[in-house]
C-alpha cells in the first residue's frame, strides 16, 4: 500500500499552479486559471507563476481577484476539481478583511419611476462628485 514508510502510492509530490487553482475552485476553469499565471496575478512565495510551476504543501499563493489580493497557504495538493467542501480541505485563506465599502449616500430613484430627466442626471453627477 506504501512505497516508502507511510507515504500512500496515490499522494503527488507537486502540481502545477493553474490545475491547483482550478481544483479548489478559485477558477471556473482550468484555462482562466493558466490566463491569470501569463497576466501576472498568480504568485507563489511573492514570487510570480507561471502556469507550469509546481507547488508544495506549505506554499503561499498570492491570487489577485476583483482588485484584491487573495492569500492562501497550501494545505494539501489536488489535481482533480471535487466539490466546494472538499475542496477547502486542501488550502487555508488567510486573506484579510476587505474594508467596507464608503456609502455614497446618493437618494435612491423610486422604482417605476422611469429614466431620469436631464436635470435629475446633473443633480446625480453633482452628488457624486463628477462635475
Amino acid at each position: 500500500m506504501s512505497i516508502a514508510g507511510n507515504v500512500p502510492k496515490n499522494a503527488l509530490a507537486s502540481v502545477r499552479i493553474d490545475a491547483w487553482l482550478w481544483a479548489i475552485r478559485a477558477y471556473k476553469t482550468r484555462s482562466a486559471a493558466t490566463a491569470a499565471c501569463r497576466a501576472g496575478h498568480v504568485k507563489v512565495n511573492d514570487a510570480a507563476a507561471k502556469a507550469a510551476q509546481p507547488v508544495v504543501p506549505g506554499d503561499t499563493v498570492r491570487v489577485r481577484q476583483s482588485g484584491y489580493d487573495r492569500i492562501l497557504l497550501v494545505r494539501g495538493l489536488i489535481s482533480k476539481r471535487v466539490g466546494a467542501e472538499a475542496a477547502s480541505h486542501f488550502f487555508t485563506d488567510q486573506t484579510p478583511e476587505r474594508p467596507a465599502m464608503p456609502a455614497l449616500g446618493l437618494p435612491m430613484r423610486d422604482r417605476g419611476a422611469g429614466r431620469p430627466t436631464k436635470r435629475d442626471r446633473r443633480i446625480m453627477d453633482r452628488l457624486r462628485g463628477e462635475d
